[in-house]
Parts: structure tokens; C-alpha cells; sequence
């Protein structure tokens, strides 16, 4: 730096080329302009608030001085707060669809934090309109200041005034340069060029003496290197971006320095520079980490997406399985909370890709529950009907009819689907207690029943004692007609317990097999005895049963009537004269035997039939 009186001491040729030269070099220190640098500079990460209360009330303090605010930090309290209030909305509408509620028919309530959110934005953006409307009007008053300043040294430079007379006025003209800063960022290169060109041809033209020209020398040397040692201890800055936003002003601050002496030029030149390095490592570090960790969260988001996309809704038949995929969606979206921003450019596309896989979720949900709805809606109408059909019955006395009735009502029950929970219980309590209402009743009525088949249960037992015991070398005769009376005082004993009834059938009917082997009894006999037993069985369907088993009977005694016909009619024409005749001849006498034999066994089966049908009477 220099003083007034020292203005009218020359410089040398060499002298003046060396001040030149240091122009230039103090013109190669920033390569980009200060305008183009802080541009271009990436904000961190703003913390990611826990509740839209901390959004508003960090948007509040940011309101008092929004035209020094971070445009990145109000974005990023922006998508918070949207993914804390879109986050409220799906817990809303699974609500409203858990409760029975169509997704179609949800509205979402007002929202008095979202007001007060659009409220604090609106101030915000109101007061950094008129800060940026503010900063155009000054770049344009520094525009035409520069201007200026360049055609006053363009009237020193042309003037063909003495250099060394100027140099003050020179001087002040460079302060006021150095102390004009932003313009419009078009116009920065054009008047830096301007403006060097007239510094030089004004450096070209200036004689200043040794003595004051090694003392401006000595001043910028000072004030580089202290520029030097701020630069090297921004590479211990714990913030980052601060650190590199400081380093753009000390290069703005190098390049307004002076020139230093030659021999020292390149040395102070390269200290700054690897101080800048360095801290522009750390800065390019950082926003490459910051890169890669949002890119990694953009990988998570995407697997998210992928899993929700790829749910197959054909396999979700039933009320557990969509309750079951909807505690995943539903851990899904709160594993997305704890997840990251991503990158700027795809932050909003990711999150409107999952927004829009849970809505389609919900929706379809919302679609399976109405028709489930209305699938229960009409299983009520069916079990109402049930319920009407077993209150018709449940007064009858017709014990057997009825019970099979409302056997066949408790089956057809279960194969309907399920009603609404609010309805289940009653319907239910109503069917039941109709049935249960009929069987009690039934209950009561047939008790002296149970124990009178538990009498004939006994008898029968005895019964079977009693043919066990037959010895097997009684007479024949004897045998026989024991035999015969013993099935007739069986066929005589009434029913006995259902449960029992098998076991004594097969019981009875082995021995009797046994003893008509052992004494030759009659084949048709032992017919008629297994067909009392089976009268007894179908004698408990009740008279109707009867009547179809003694048509049945009657057809078949006609039948064999005339088949019986025939082969007499046949007999008529046959003589034994020749020997085919006479083996045709006794194979058709045998046959008519037989159907004598089987006819008068079907007239014993329908006596026993209408002695069965008189005593139901």
C-alpha cells in the first residue's frame, strides 16, 4: 500500500513491467467468479424434525429472518412436514376402513397445522421476493458504479496526465471497485475484463520510484500471507460447507490484494492454493458421502416400493390374510420414516411412487371389505331364514321327522359364510336356542322310551345267552323248535338303543348262522328270521317306510306268480322220452320248487309286514 507523498517518485522500465505482471496473477488466483462459486455450493442435510409442531415452530424462527435462510433448510422442513401430515392421512383412512368405512367415502378433516404451515411459508416467501427483488436492484446500481469506475480509469489512462500524479486518485478508484461487490452474474467476466485492461495500460504508463513500489509490495505480502494462514485453518473446520464458503471470500480477498515482489509471487501463490485444495477436498468429501448415503436411501426406498408393488391380491381371500399384508404395508411405511432423504431430483418421484402402491393397497382393501360386507349382508338374510325355519319346528312332537329337519338346518348353517361381529353372537344365540328348545322337549318325551329299549336291550341279551348255550348234541327236532321259538320271542322284543343296535343284530344273527348249520334248520326259516329283524329297524322310519317295503313285496310276488306260470306251462310240453329232455325236465321241476319255495317266503314277509303296520296303528 502507499502514501500520498510519495506519488512523484518514478519507477524504472523493468519496474513497471514487474507491477504489470503482478495483474495478472492476482487476475488467475479465483477461476470462477464469487457469484458462480456460491451458487453452486450444496447446503447439508437439514435435521429431520420428529412432529409437525417442530416443523412450525423451527419455520417460525426461520420467519424472523427468512431473507437470511437457507433455501435447502426451508425445502427440507417443506417435505417433513408433507411426510408427517401424508403419514397422519394413511393412518386415517386405515382407520376409517378398519371401522367398516369405504376408502371412496373418506374425507380428510381439516387440518388447523397445515393452515398455520401455508401461513409461515406465504410470510417467507413474501420476504425473500422482496430480497431477491431488492438484490437485483442493488446488482444494478453496483453495475453501473463498475461501470463508472471503469470510464473514470479509462479518462486517467487517456488523460495524458502524469501516471504519478493519478496514482491516488487511481487507488480510491480501485477501493471503490473492491468495495462494490455483486452485479447481474451476465455482466461479471465483461467488466472484469474491462476493468483489468485499464488497470494495466494504467500500470503501463505509471513511473513509480523503488522505494515506494518495494513498501506496496511489502503490504500485499503481509496481507496474502495472512489470507494464507485463514485458508490453512479452514482445513481443521469442523462444519464443512462453512469452511468452503469462507474460503470463497479469502479468494475474493486474494485477488483484490496487490501484487507481492517476483521472487515471491509464486511461492505465496501456491501456499493459498494448496490451503484452497485441501479445503476443497474436504468439501468434495463430504457432498460425495452425502451422495452416496442418499443414493443408498434411494435404494431402500426402491426395495420398499418393489414389495408393496408386488403384493398379490388374488391370493388375499380372506379377513386374516388382508389384515395380516396390512401390519406389512403398515411396517413398510414406518420403516420409510426411518429412512433418509434421497437424492433431491428423486426425492419427491420415490415418495409419490410408494404414496400411490399404498393407496392402490388400501384402496383394493377398501373394495374387499365392502363386498365382504355385503357377502355377510346376505349370509344374515340365509341364517334368518334358519333361524325362522327352526322356531317353525321346534314345537313338533314328531321326534324323528323333526330331528332330522334340524339336523339338516345345523349343516346347512355351517356351510354359510360369517355375519358382521355385531350380529353374530344374537343370530347364533337365536338358532341355537330353537334347536336346543326342540331337543329338550324331545328329551323329556322320550326318556320312558330310553328305558324301555334298555329293558328290551336286556332281554335281547338274555336271548343271545340262550342260544349260545343250545348243546350241540340236543335231537335235531328238539333243537329246531327251541330254535323256532326263540326267534319268535326275539322278533317279539321292541327296539332297543341305537347305539346298541348293531352290535346285538350281528351278534344274534351269528349264532342263529351257527345253529341252523349245526341242525339242517330251514334255509327259508333263517330268510324270515333276518327279516323280522330288518322289519324292526325300518319299523323306526315310521309307517311310510312300511308301506314302500310291502309294495316292494307285492311286486316281487307277482312277478314270481307268472314266472311260475311259465315254467308250468313249459313242464306241459317236455316228455323224458329222450335224455336232453329228461335233464331239462328236472332242471325246470327244480325251478318251479324254488319260486314255490320263494312265493310262500314272500307271503310270510308281507304277513309279518301287516302284523308290523296293524300294531303301529
Amino acid at each position: 500500500m502507499m502514501d500520498a507523498h510519495d506519488t512523484n517518485q518514478p519507477l524504472n522500465q523493468g519496474e513497471l513491467e514487474e507491477e504489470k505482471k503482478t495483474v495478472e496473477v492476482s487476475e488467475a488466483i479465483t477461476e470462477t467468479p464469487t457469484e458462480d462459486v456460491t451458487a453452486e455450493i450444496q447446503p447439508e442435510a437439514a435435521s429431520k424434525p420428529a412432529t409437525k409442531e417442530d416443523v412450525l415452530n423451527l419455520l417460525k424462527e426461520l420467519a424472523q429472518d427468512a431473507e437470511n435462510a437457507n433455501k435447502q433448510e426451508i425445502d427440507n422442513l417443506k417435505q417433513s412436514f408433507y411426510k408427517l401430515h401424508n403419514a397422519e392421512l394413511e393412518a386415517a383412512k386405515v382407520q376409517f376402513t378398519d371401522n367398516g368405512g369405504n376408502m371412496e367415502d373418506f374425507v380428510a378433516e381439516e387440518d388447523p397445522t397445515e393452515q398455520e404451515f401455508k401461513r409461515l411459508m406465504g410470510i417467507i416467501k413474501e420476504k425473500r421476493s422482496k430480497q431477491a427483488a431488492e438484490l437485483e436492484r442493488q446488482k444494478e446500481e453496483n453495475l453501473q458504479v463498475k461501470l463508472s469506475i471503469i470510464e473514470e480509469l479509462k479518462e486517467l489512462v487517456e488523460s495524458g496526465d502524469d501516471a504519478n500524479k493519478s496514482y491516488t486518485e487511481f487507488k480510491k478508484l480501485q477501493q471503490q471497485w473492491n468495495d462494490t461487490k455483486l452485479v447481474p452474474q451476465g455482466k461479471v467476466n465483461e467488466l472484469w475484463k474491462n476493468y483489468q485492461l485499464y488497470v494495466e495500460k494504467f500500470y503501463d504508463l505509471l513511473k513509480l520510484n523503488n522505494e515506494f513500489r518495494e513498501y506496496d509490495f511489502k503490504k500485499n505480502l503481509e496481507i496474502k500471507t495472512h489470507l494464507c494462514e485463514a485458508a490453512e485453518k479452514l482445513a481443521d473446520e469442523e462444519d464443512v460447507v462453512s469452511a468452503f464458503h469462507q474460503l470463497q471470500k479469502l479468494h475474493q480477498e486474494f485477488r483484490d490484494t496487490g501484487p507481492v515482489a517476483k521472487e515471491l509471487r509464486d511461492e505465496i501463490w501456491n501456499r493459498f492454493k494448496v490451503a484452497s485444495t485441501a479445503v476443497n477436498r474436504r468439501h468434495q468429501q463430504h457432498f460425495e458421502s452425502l451422495k452416496e448415503a442418499e443414493q443408498h436411501n434411494l435404494d431402500q426406498k426402491t426395495v420398499i416400493c418393489e414389495i408393496v408393488e408386488a403384493i398379490e391380491y388374488d391370493e388375499l381371500k380372506t379377513f386374516s390374510a388382508w389384515e395380516n399384508k396390512t401390519q406389512e404395508v403398515i411396517a413398510l411405511q414406518n420403516k420409510w420414516k426411518t429412512i433418509g432423504f434421497a437424492p433431491q431430483k428423486m426425492n419427491v418421484k420415490i415418495f409419490e411412487r410408494f404414496r400411490h402402491a399404498c393407496d392402490d393397497f388400501f384402496k383394493k382393501k377398501g373394495e374387499f371389505f365392502k363386498r365382504l360386507k355385503e357377502g355377510m349382508n346376505e349370509n344374515l338374510d340365509k341364517k334368518k331364514a334358519l333361524c325362522e325355519k327352526a322356531e317353525a319346528l321346534k314345537d313338533s312332537t314328531d321326534w324323528k321327522a323333526t330331528t332330522d329337519a334340524l339336523t339338516k338346518l345345523q349343516k346347512e348353517w355351517k356351510t354359510i359364510g360369517p355375519v358382521a361381529k355385531k350380529h353374530s353372537d344374537a343370530i347364533w344365540k337365536r338358532f341355537i336356542t330353537a334347536c336346543d328348545y326342540f331337543f329338550e322337549q324331545k328329551n323329556k318325551a322320550t326318556s320312558s322310551q330310553r328305558s324301555v329299549e334298555t329293558e328290551n336291550m336286556e332281554k335281547k341279551k338274555a336271548l343271545i345267552e340262550k342260544l349260545s348255550a343250545i348243546d350241540e348234541n340236543m335231537d335235531i327236532e328238539e333243537a329246531n323248535d327251541l330254535v323256532r321259538d326263540l326267534m319268535k320271542e326275539w322278533n317279539a322284543i321292541g327296539h332297543v338303543p341305537f347305539k346298541e343296535k348293531d352290535k346285538l343284530y350281528n351278534q344274534y344273527h351269528g349264532i342263529i348262522d351257527q345253529l341252523f348249520d349245526r341242525f339242517n334248520i330251514d334255509a327259508s326259516n333263517k330268510k324270515l328270521s333276518n327279516f323280522r329283524s330288518n322289519i324292526s329297524n325300518i319299523q323306526g322310519s315310521g309307517t311310510q317306510s312300511l308301506y314302500k317295503e310291502r309294495e316292494k313285496l307285492v311286486r316281487t310276488y307277482e312277478n314270481m306268480k307268472n314266472e311260475l306260470q311259465t315254467y308250468e306251462n313249459n313242464l306241459g310240453f317236455l316228455t323224458s322220452t329222450s335224455k336232453k329232455g329228461s335233464s331239462l325236465l328236472t332242471e325246470l321241476n327244480r325251478k318251479v320248487d324254488k319260486l314255490k319255495a320263494d312265493l310262500e317266503l314272500a307271503l310270510q314277509k308281507i304277513k309279518v309286514i301287516d302284523e308290523s303296520i296293524k300294531a303301529e296303528e
